[in-house]
């Protein structure tokens, strides 16, 4: 991929394709997660999750290009508001686009379960993920200390009115192909 494409968010590779995750999903997960979290979940939890997943109480997705897989993400649901519980791309697909439709993709998700809020938390130090997440209209609203690793500070972030049709609209500027 050149330097130009990366920039402007273009691949030139196969299309990205999101699907339900899936158990047989968790070691190709387990890679990704490995590199991507200093202190990452277990096979267990993502077991665990995919079981909740089943039963309509989370949503888990992963993003295949090539067939590969190239990204994960997950969503818990809570009286009218979704928590975005994590989002992460192999090394060799960041900057590509997978995150921005893995999180397109949960949106849609919760504004077809109703909910009117998307909320997350991201490390005071990853700002590439911050900028991400501004720019599907999450704003900063407070800060939990020492939340990663009992080390790093968390920033908590709310995105507000997804159910109205300013923000759909927004989300397929952001990412038309996950238009539902």
């Amino acid at each position: 991929m050149s330097v130009i494409s990366r920039l402007l968010g273009r691949t030139g590779d196969a299309a990205i394709v999101i699907e339900p995750m899936r158990k047989r999903d968790v070691p190709a997960i387990m890679a990704i997660e490995q590199v991507s979290y200093p202190k990452p979940w277990t096979v267990g939890v993502f077991q665990s999750e995919i079981e909740m997943s089943r039963r309509g109480e989370r949503h888990y997705v992963v993003a295949r290009r090539d067939q590969k897989l190239v990204g994960y993400a997950g969503a818990m649901f809570v009286v009218g508001d979704a928590h975005v519980t994590n989002i992460a791309a192999s090394p060799d697909a960041r900057r590509s686009g997978v995150a921005t439709r893995l999180l397109a993709e949960l949106a849609w998700e919760a504004i077809r379960r109703d909910c009117q809020a998307l909320t997350l938390e991201v490390r005071s130090s990853n700002v590439g993920a911050q900028a991400l997440y501004r720019r599907f209209g999450f704003a900063p609203v407070g800060v939990r200390q020492k939340y990663y690793e009992n080390t790093e500070d968390a920033i908590v972030m709310w995105c507000h009115d997804i159910a109205e049709p300013p923000y759909r609209e927004r989300l397929a500027e952001l990412c038309p192909e996950a238009v539902r």
